[in-house]
């Protein structure tokens, strides 16, 4: 039918059975039966006969929107078949800023090579504004940062949103009491997430809401190291939830503690991208795909 849509789109465009057979080098007759076949397989008439003129009904009109769309999409497929063919491969740069490296990244990057084993992934890592940076210089094809941008030069998705949880050695004193509640973060020692990220600033942030003053043991940008370090300094921590996988936390001997407090430090993880025009056919298609894997999980 894909065939019979170009064709029918072909007519259209020139107005004419006769112009549209010359242009498509086949015979006037042989065109029109395939024009036929076309509204027998659909059902409907597409053309009102008028004379020798050819006047477009309103399914006909709606069909050739749909034939223009699905030529242009066929023409965009081929263009990127010539680029992979050219390249051999596909090259595609992440920037992810430092916590979504550790949270966000590694699972897409695993989804990614999965279904597309000849996908090249470079990934740059930095602050949120030197990923946004990245991206608007096309320094990087795609950005994942753990904020919502308002840019009018890039497009941001948002993929899922995340909060800040607790995470205890699983025999920390604390527990000794009952589950703990927000006030018993303060003087609770505690490693932290290094100063200038984006979940450190909202660590801060719930510090200063509720008035709290932990009793900061180690400020570390690594949050397996702050994990592995928990038991060590008797302390606790503060990650996103979307990092703490349940073999993670086996594997440390650690607890989680919801806090409804907590459930209020949200923060949106985002893929960020430049204008889609601007961006080449395999790309877009990267986009498209990033941008749907977490619908799909």
């Amino acid at each position: 039918m894909i065939h019979e849509l170009n064709l029918f789109a072909v007519v259209v465009d020139q107005s004419s059975m006769n112009k549209a057979s010359t242009l498509l080098n086949i015979s006037q007759p042989a065109l029109s039966r395939k024009i036929a076949k076309l509204e027998e397989e659909l059902g409907v008439e597409l053309f009102r006969r008028i004379g020798k003129r050819l006047e477009l009904t309103r399914i006909g009109q709606l069909t050739y929107e749909y034939a223009v769309e699905v030529r242009q999409q066929h023409l965009r497929y081929l263009q990127m078949v010539a680029e992979y063919k050219a390249a051999g491969r596909t090259l595609l740069t992440i920037g992810a800023s430092l916590t979504t490296l550790q949270t966000t990244l590694p699972d897409l990057l695993h989804a990614l090579t999965q279904r597309s084993p000849e996908l090249d992934i470079k990934a740059i890592t930095g602050k949120t504004h030197e990923i946004v940076t990245l991206v608007r210089e096309k320094k990087a094809d795609v950005g994942i940062v753990a904020s919502q941008i308002d840019d009018p030069s890039l497009t941001c998705i948002p993929l899922f949103d995340d909060h800040l949880i607790l995470v205890l050695p699983r025999n920390h004193f604390i527990m000794e009491k009952g589950l703990p509640e927000i006030h018993d973060l303060n003087g609770m020692p505690m490693i932290l997430f290094s100063k200038g990220t984006w979940y450190r600033i909202l660590t801060d942030e719930l510090f200063e809401k509720y008035r709290l003053l932990p009793d900061v043991r180690m400020e570390i940008d690594s949050f397996e190291a702050i994990l592995r370090l928990l038991h060590t300094c008797r302390a606790g921590t503060l990650l996103p939830k979307s990092y703490l996988r349940p073999q993670l936390l086996a594997d440390n001997d650690l607890t989680v503690v919801s806090i409804r407090e907590l459930e209020g430090t949200k923060r949106t993880t985002s893929l960020i991208h430049a204008e889609p025009e601007s961006l080449s056919p395999t790309v877009r298609l990267w986009v498209e795909e990033l941008s749907t894997f977490y619908k799909r999980t």
